[in-house]
Parts: structure tokens; C-alpha cells; sequence
């Protein structure tokens, strides 16, 4: 699903260079919860920046579903990413003045399909998160924990290939971070590709791999004994 092969990444820091990814070699199958860790400045963000296409490599080779990922102006890139990927955020990223419906529902505007269907789709995907009763109520009416479930909603509405969730338990209490890893977990059991940045430990244990990154080079890469997160809500 994910195949990476000796990227690298640097970013210019006045006349010198920063080097934040030295030769990242990294797979992922389908089906698979990859958590990647690492301290601030182990390159995680920004390997997670170029998965997400937000960002391109220096040298490397990027294959998401056997397509090269390279050279892409930004229409492609935003098509790309549309039809191959779903971003859940720290901050949940949810539009304030929208409902929850409006809100899951918005990737699909973007693809010009029908309102009717939009709506439809919606509201299917708020049932599989258990927000069904709340799909009229705006963001500053919800809990963190049920904003977080609206935003996993919109990230899984347009049946991406791959769910990148971004520290999705960072802004949430321990007893809500349980639950939406839960949640996280039911999805993947379905089946779905996902890979969660963390820099908490509990959270990377609820994965079934880890791949711990530091002065932007994998330094482990293990498949963990998975803790089912449903026994700790």
C-alpha cells in the first residue's frame, strides 16, 4: 500500500541546511495500524507531511497504491490526496459555524457529488461513530472526544486507501483517548489502512506496529502485542 525508499528530506535554514530525513526505507501492507513515534525534531511530521502529500521529498522514491508520487503540481497532489487519503488532526480541524453532517460531509462537496448523497453518505458515516443523534449539532455543542469522532466521520466519508491520523488523541483526556482508539481499532479491523503519530507510548501499544524515528532515521520497527483499547474505555 505504502512503499518508501531512501528519502530524504532537508530544509534550508539561512545559508546552511537542516537534514530531517537521512534515507527513510518503510512499508506498509494494506490492512495494517502502524504508530510512529519519535521526539520533536525526529522527522515524523514531515514523514508524515510527504505521506500526506503536503509536502515532497529531496531524493526518493514515494508508491502509494503502486502509483509514483512525484512531481505533482498541486491540483493533482489535492486530487491525489482526495481520492487516496484521510487526514484526522490533533486540533480536529472542524468548521465552526457547520454542523456535524455539514462538516463529514464537506469532502464529498468537493468531489461534485449530490447533496441528496452527500447527506446520505453523511449520516452513514456518523452512525458508524455513534454520533447519529448529534449530526444536527455544531462543534461548540459537542465534547472533545465526539469532535474528534466527527472528524474520523469526514476522514473515512470518501473511503480513502490509507487514514493518516496526526497525534489524534493529543488534545483528549486518557478515559476519551481509550475510546476513540477503540474506534480507531473497529476501523482497522474492517480492514483499513492506518497510521497514527504519537508520542505517547499507550497510544503506539493500541497499534499492532511501531516504527520509532529519531535524527530522521528508523531506530526500530517492531510489531507489538496490541492492547485492545475497548477493555480500558
Amino acid at each position: 500500500m505504502i512503499d518508501i525508499k531512501s528519502l530524504h528530506k532537508s530544509y534550508k535554514m539561512g545559508s546552511s541546511s537542516l537534514h530531517v530525513l537521512k534515507g527513510i526505507n518503510f512499508k506498509v501492507q494494506e490492512g495494517e495500524l502502524v504508530a510512529i513515534m519519535g521526539s520533536s525534531g525526529s522527522g515524523k511530521s514531515t514523514l508524515l507531511n510527504i505521506l500526506g502529500m503536503l509536502d515532497v521529498s529531496d531524493e526518493g522514491e514515494y508508491l502509494l497504491d503502486k502509483i509514483e508520487i512525484k512531481n505533482l503540481d498541486e491540483t493533482k497532489a489535492a486530487k491525489y490526496r482526495n481520492q487516496f487519503l484521510g487526514f484526522v488532526f490533533q486540533s480536529f480541524n472542524l468548521i465552526n459555524y457547520k454542523n456535524a453532517i455539514e462538516n463529514v460531509a464537506l469532502p464529498l462537496y468537493y468531489r461534485g457529488i449530490s447533496r441528496r448523497e452527500r447527506q446520505d453518505s453523511a449520516l452513514e458515516y456518523l452512525e458508524k461513530v455513534g454520533l447519529k443523534n448529534w449530526a444536527k449539532h455544531l462543534p461548540s455543542e459537542l465534547s472533545g472526544g465526539q469532535k474528534q469522532r466527527v472528524a474520523i466521520a469526514r476522514a473515512l466519508v470518501s473511503k480513502p486507501k490509507v487514514l493518516l491520523a496526526d497525534e489524534p488523541t493529543g488534545a483528549l483526556d486518557s478515559k476519551t483517548s481509550n475510546e476513540v482508539m477503540a474506534l480507531i481499532q473497529k476501523i482497522n479491523n474492517e480492514g483499513k489502512t492506518i497510521l497514527v503519530v504519537t508520542h505517547e507510548p499507550d497510544i503506539a501499544q493500541m497499534c499492532k506496529r511501531i516504527v520509532k524515528l529519531k535524527d530522521g532515521v528508523i531506530v526500530k520497527d517492531t510489531i507489538t502485542e496490541q492492547v485492545v483499547a475497548s477493555n480500558h474505555v
